[in-house]
């Protein structure tokens, strides 16, 4: 999908409502009205959409820093069409995630997935983090009761089904997982390996 640099945009939209207001003032209103249309064109295709698109390609690219850089350009979030909402909140929650800020972490995935995600693809992503959150404070009843709302879900993602059957086993090991944290290991991941004792 084509999108228009951030900054590029406010700087169109500056030039063009502020020309165009010029120009409808000195010399008539069709002088200045065509380009005071496309400012508020662009003004409104910002207040709706956002900066969600071009975040989401950074966070694809795994920049975390120039993903939260992006979506902090976005300045009314609450004005933002729905599903552009839910995603805000969804890379919010992502970006906290990847820095561990799990009590920070939560409500947002929560908040996303009470706005409206359009599948059940990012549904199902919401409540495997929730689930890895839950068993990160060791709280296994709770990752289990997340993780049983995922396989509500139907996802049609390969790699997020692939995903899940890896989670499904480490979640079936989680005995494994008590004992590791008992032993120094913080927090649980799928596929995690168990820390080795210090050579003395």
């Amino acid at each position: 999908m084509f999108t228009i640099n951030p900054y590029l945009r406010f700087a169109l939209i500056i030039a063009l409502l502020g020309g165009g207001i010029a120009l409808w003032a000195s010399l008539g209103i069709w002088y200045g009205i065509f380009f005071v249309l496309i400012g508020l064109v662009l003004l409104i295709g910002y207040l709706l959409l956002g900066t969600i698109q071009s975040a989401a390609e950074l966070m694809q690219k795994m920049d975390f820093d120039g993903t939260d850089k992006r979506l902090s350009l976005t300045f009314f979030p609450q004005l933002l069409y729905k599903p552009n909402r839910a995603y805000f909140y969804l890379i919010k929650g992502t970006l906290a995630m990847h820095r561990k800020q799990y009590d920070l972490a939560e409500p947002l995935m929560l908040q996303a997935d009470e706005i409206g995600l359009p599948s059940d693809n990012e549904r199902a992503m919401i409540y495997m983090q929730l689930s890895n959150i839950a068993a990160t404070r060791n709280n296994w009843t709770g990752a289990m009761a997340h993780f049983r709302k995922v396989k509500e879900f139907k996802v049609t993602e390969p790699a997020m089904k692939e995903q899940i059957k890896d989670y499904e086993k480490a979640l079936g090991n989680r005995g494994m997982a008590k004992a590791g944290m008992r032993g120094g290991m913080q927090g649980f991941q799928a596929g995690g390996k168990r820390r080795r004792p210090k050579m003395r």
